[in-house]
């Protein structure tokens, strides 16, 4: 791998290393460290500014970084909404949903290509708001752990919020793949 190839991939090269912080994270809150655990959350947030500003700044957009940003971004919010869940500081619930989701997502996607009718997924405003929503739960959750700041009353509303917007862009992205997986080729 030459220099030029290193300098193209800098901004997959940090989503990568956002993904090796996942299990790093979700190791310190089955260890119950919650303030590396805060931290790194607080790294990986900042490490996805980073990496889009390069990528957009200097045009090193690539079809990998397309699909590994997002992947990371998942991988971290679904294991971190796990291990909290499991680990007592996040409702079973909430992690449900947020999963789910994901999961309805992904296998739309999957029967969409096994029928030959492949959909752009788009992220909606209501995804965006969904996203924005997790990403504060998940780091006031953590948080409040690592400094130990009583949680109430905030904690519960950003929870109802996660889950308001989870069903909400939920039924968004089913709507448009019904039409979509509905709609006559128009060949």
């Amino acid at each position: 791998m030459n220099l030029t190839t290193i300098v193209n991939n800098i901004p997959n090269l940090i989503t990568l290393a956002r993904m090796v912080m996942t299990p790093v994270a979700v190791q310190a809150i089955v260890s119950q460290r919650y303030l590396p655990a805060f931290l790194i959350f607080l790294l990986a947030g900042v490490s996805d500014a980073v990496d889009g500003f390069i990528a957009r700044r200097f045009d090193l957009r690539t079809e990998l970084g397309a699909y590994l940003d997002p992947l990371a971004d998942k991988a971290l919010l679904t294991s971190i909404y796990v291990s909290l869940a499991i680990y007592g500081a996040l409702p079973a619930w909430v992690a449900i949903a947020v999963v789910s989701r994901d999961v309805m997502i992904v296998v739309a996607v999957v029967v969409s290509w096994l029928l030959d009718k492949p959909v752009e997924i788009r992220p909606v405003w209501e995804s965006k708001l969904n996203t924005a929503a997790q990403i504060a739960l998940a780091g006031f959750a953590l948080g409040v752990r690592a400094y130990q700041v009583d949680p109430w009353p905030i904690q519960s509303w950003l929870e109802w919020t996660v889950g308001a917007t989870t069903v909400t862009s939920g039924c968004v992205y089913v709507a448009q793949w019904l039409d979509h997986m509905t709609r006559e080729d128009r060949r």
